[in-house]
């Protein structure tokens, strides 16, 4: 059910005669606004345990909306957060002011098992781009938006070309500064080398015929980009920034540098193109580290406990008012 405004009255009405009628046990919502109006109609409702996920700092939060007055009110609702990456907890714990006693990682996890370190790319997909066999291909995957760093990726790329001349960037996604990124790739003679390849469902060929990817953001909650591109065995260079130092571990499973940097961003991306060595042992460091950690069934099994854990807690309270409750009814 997706609850995003407070006019969707009626559909909280329904969604609160459901968790009664049902007889809901654990509610679990994620994101902020349908956290905002879950919480309270299961609390309401009198559901046993409320779980809320949490994704990612909330950098679109300006002036009032900046402040966490509702955010505390409605978490003394809450037994349990959890939270996407280290990072975020640390948001929930410092910024909005949440119990850590409340907070539990869980890294969002994916079906691995689909990429495929030897995939190639399909017959003439190098050819349909104008891209020579031998030409180092840079994959960005991501929406055209000012969060993901696009134009800080381009305004590194004519340093990266000076040291390698036939170095490509295929930018993969939608948005809208389509128009104005593809402007400034002109601007800067990029438009031989830059491909706007928009949105693809097909990603696992594109990280076959990528050399290594590149994560510009400027904020993240837990990205699954670099996940995907490291279960391919495709390192990243990204930005230190929220959860992608979870993923993207520096010297380990890849490269990474402050946000904004376009001289930094250059430095890394030469270094992971002019050391092979390099580069492959970090992908296949960073492929075993994510099908480790950031798997579909390592979330599921992480998720189950957290419920068992919030149920044994729910249980013993329920114990508890009983036990004080009985000698008082005794005396009835």
């Amino acid at each position: 059910m997706d609850l995003t405004s407070l006019k969707q009255w009626l559909t909280m009405l329904r969604f609160g005669k459901d968790l009664r009628q049902r007889q809901i046990d654990i509610l679990h919502s994620h994101m902020f606004f349908s956290s905002l109006l879950a919480t309270p109609v299961g609390w309401c409702s009198r559901t046993p345990i409320i779980i809320e996920g949490a994704h990612g700092r909330e950098a679109w939060r300006k002036g009032w909306k900046d402040h966490y007055f509702v955010d505390r009110c409605i978490g003394r609702m809450v037994d349990f957060y959890v939270a996407v990456s280290a990072a975020n907890a640390q948001y929930l714990t410092t910024v909005k002011g949440f119990s850590s006693d409340k907070i539990t990682v869980i890294h969002p996890g994916s079906d691995l098992r689909s990429f495929d370190p030897d995939r190639q790319a399909p017959p003439g997909l190098r050819e349909a781009l104008g891209f020579g066999h031998a030409d180092p291909v840079i994959l960005v995957m991501g929406r055209l938006e000012p969060q993901k760093g696009h134009h800080i990726l381009l305004d590194a790329m004519p340093a990266v070309r000076r040291q390698f001349p036939n170095v490509r960037l295929v930018c993969a996604g939608e948005g809208a500064l389509r128009g104005e990124l593809e402007a400034q790739a002109r601007s800067l003679g990029l438009d031989d080398m830059v491909r706007f390849i928009g949105y693809r469902s097909d990603i696992r060929d594109w990280l076959a015929l990528a050399t290594f990817t590149v994560l510009p953001s400027y904020w993240e909650g837990l990205p699954i980009a670099p996940i995907e591109s490291l279960a391919a065995q495709r390192t990243v260079v990204a930005t230190a920034v929220d959860g992608t130092p979870d993923v993207v571990v520096d010297g380990k499973t890849g490269l990474t540098v402050p946000p904004g940097d376009p001289v930094a961003l250059a430095e890394a991306i030469c270094r992971v193109m002019s050391n092979e060595d390099l580069r492959l042992n970090l992908a296949r460091r960073g492929r075993q580290w994510v099908i480790e950690n950031f798997s579909a069934e390592n979330m599921v099994s992480k998720t189950e406990r957290l419920y068992w854990k919030a149920w044994q807690r729910c249980a013993r309270k329920t114990q508890n008012a009983r036990r004080i409750l009985m000698p008082s009814e005794a005396m009835k």
